[in-house]
């Protein structure tokens, strides 16, 4: 049985094909430009050739892609987009159109003319990678499933804060579940105010195979878990150090105790190294955090740990880990099955496999390396 997990970050887009008959470290891997990075240069490219250009498709990740949009309209270029692409941007197309962004409809976007150039907007997008393997002989027809990760802000209403929007439900899916599970979903099971989840549920209503969608962060802790020496600490503190933002979580055994979510760029060593002791002795206040223009802090417990080995550890995954390398809280980088870059990937697969009961038994097999007969990769047909 064959899942493919796509974990879709700021900087990279990584891609896993697991087939449960081998062992995960005979998977087949890729690490490519993130689809925000692969629009920021699209639209890099026109600024240089003059165009002015237009934005379709779905909602998808922004940031990479929205400074190249606002960089182009600073060169004196027009800016088109349709309200679904527009939205990758800001969820209100108000502030959409105080960019300086041009908000049309497909009508008007068909008849613009042929100069402006079209460039589409989307998460995902099964054909290119399908297209990809199939050049290297591999057929992705017979997958039991597709797992995607995204890091959603939700759609807050214009009166919300993003950040406190976003916060408030991390804190809203912990309650309802205390295992990091709870940010996955069936394709048919998204909270409607999660609209970048969403969007990649939409752009892949061709797709034969089940989808499971999930929120990248916890979805690259939950895959450094299955590092052989992380599930050895009962008590451990895992932070995600992303391109944009740091996650971070409290872990008794697998249950939730505690989380803060801050931006990266606001972080150097030392505030994190606060930041993470705090939310290991239950200090940790949601201010701390949301004053630094972060999302928030929450502890469901505050009995203290101490990030010493006896006590507990720190656990770190992420493009930017090495923001605590060589610190005094003796971090352990996580590489679960030999590759740190995989860990959305594999936090993808634990998910599928709780999620579609019909394949938990050979995903846990293969995620627990079960004493079983592997066949080798060119023993298959």
């Amino acid at each position: 049985m064959k899942v493919l997990s796509i974990d879709i970050g700021t900087g990279t887009m990584d891609v896993l094909l697991t087939d449960t008959r081998l062992d995960i470290e005979n998977s087949l891997k890729l690490v490519l430009p993130s689809p925000t990075m692969q629009v920021q240069r699209k639209i890099q490219q026109a600024t240089l050739d003059g165009e002015d250009i237009l934005l379709t498709g779905r909602m998808m990740g922004g940031g990479p892609s929205g400074w190249a949009a606002g960089a182009h309209l600073r060169a004196g270029h027009h800016v088109y987009a349709i309200p679904a692409a527009a939205r990758s941007f800001n969820d209100d197309l108000e502030k959409i159109k105080e960019m300086g962004i041009q908000v049309i409809s497909e009508d008007e976007a068909e008849s613009l003319p042929s100069s402006v150039q079209r460039i589409r907007m989307c998460d995902f997008d099964f054909p290119a990678i399908a297209g990809v393997f199939t050049r290297f002989g591999v057929n992705l027809d017979d997958l039991g499933a597709v797992a995607v990760s995204v890091f959603d802000h939700g759609n807050a209403p214009v009166d919300v804060s993003d950040r406190k929007f976003r916060f408030n439900y991390l804190n809203a899916r912990i309650r309802s579940s205390d295992r990091l599970f709870t940010f996955a979903f069936r394709s048919d099971e998204v909270p409607a105010i999660m609209t970048r989840l969403q969007a990649v549920v939409d752009g892949a209503c061709d797709l034969s195979a089940p989808l499971v969608v999930m929120d990248s962060a916890p979805a690259a802790i939950l895959g450094a878990m299955y590092d052989p020496q992380v599930r050895t600490f009962d008590r451990k503190i895992m932070v995600n150090v992303g391109n944009l933002h740091t996650l971070a979580f409290r872990i008794h055994r697998e249950h939730i105790e505690g989380i803060f979510e801050h931006h990266t760029g606001a972080l150097d060593q030392p505030k994190l190294e606060t930041l993470l002791t705090k939310l290991a002795n239950g200090t940790l206040a949601n201010d701390d955090v949301f004053n630094d223009h972060g999302h928030g802090a929450l502890l469901h417990t505050i009995d203290p740990w101490y990030l010493k080995d006896e006590d507990a550890r720190l656990v770190v995954t992420g493009p930017r880990r090495s923001l605590l390398q060589g610190s005094a809280l003796h971090p352990y980088m996580a590489v679960p099955f030999g590759d740190m870059m995989t860990s959305g990937c594999i936090g993808l697969l634990a998910a599928t496999g709780e999620l579609l009961p019909e394949l938990k038994e050979p995903i846990h097999l293969a995620l627990n390396n079960v004493t079983k007969r592997r066949v080798s990769p060119w023993e298959i047909e």
